[in-house]
């Protein structure tokens, strides 16, 4: 099975599609390349033009709660970059990941929030979504969203040149 199949089906599973716009809040551009590496921005767990799971994680919102959201988070930096280069088959591997938790000031489980994030890179990438990871507890969040995630990733040479303006 592809990637991108399997990035469907995680979608499916998640309940969610990530076929319409991957709309951005500011004036900055969701991902840069250069060479190699493509670093995207902080992708929050937003679908369409809602923020699917809100409020701080051990208050607001549960541990459960948190990790879908940073599967959510996940699951935008994959469609960022399989529109940006083509194919999710063009990602070499994931090298970083850093996933901010909006946190209660009793919640400590930020890298089990984190865990969600790993989950889903890991069965859509297979061994290319092995990633090193921070997992990083904050007062708040755009959107008052409950997880934000970046990451930096390897890619093909051969995949599309550009990709900040693709994904624009």
């Amino acid at each position: 099975m592809s990637r991108d199949q399997r990035f469907q089906d995680q979608a499916q599973a998640l309940g969610y599609s990530f076929d319409g716009e991957i709309k951005i809040g500011g004036n900055y551009v969701p991902l840069v390349r250069d060479g190699h590496h493509v670093y995207l921005s902080g992708q929050i767990p937003r679908v369409g033009d809602t923020v699917v799971v809100t409020g701080a994680a051990g208050a607001g919102a549960s541990l459960a709660d948190a990790q879908k959201a940073a599967k959510v988070c996940a699951m935008r930096a994959l469609a960022l970059l399989q529109r940006a280069l083509g194919s999710l088959d063009a990602v070499q591997s994931i090298l970083r990941i850093t996933v901010y938790v909006q946190s209660a000031p009793a919640f400590t489980q930020q890298s089990e929030v984190a865990d969600g994030a790993s989950e889903i890179l890991f069965a859509v990438l297979g061994e290319a979504g092995a990633h090193t990871r921070t997992s990083v507890g904050v007062l708040q969040l755009p959107k008052n969203a409950t997880v934000e995630v970046d990451l930096i990733a390897s890619v093909s040479p051969a995949a599309a040149p550009t990709a900040a303006t693709a994904a624009r």
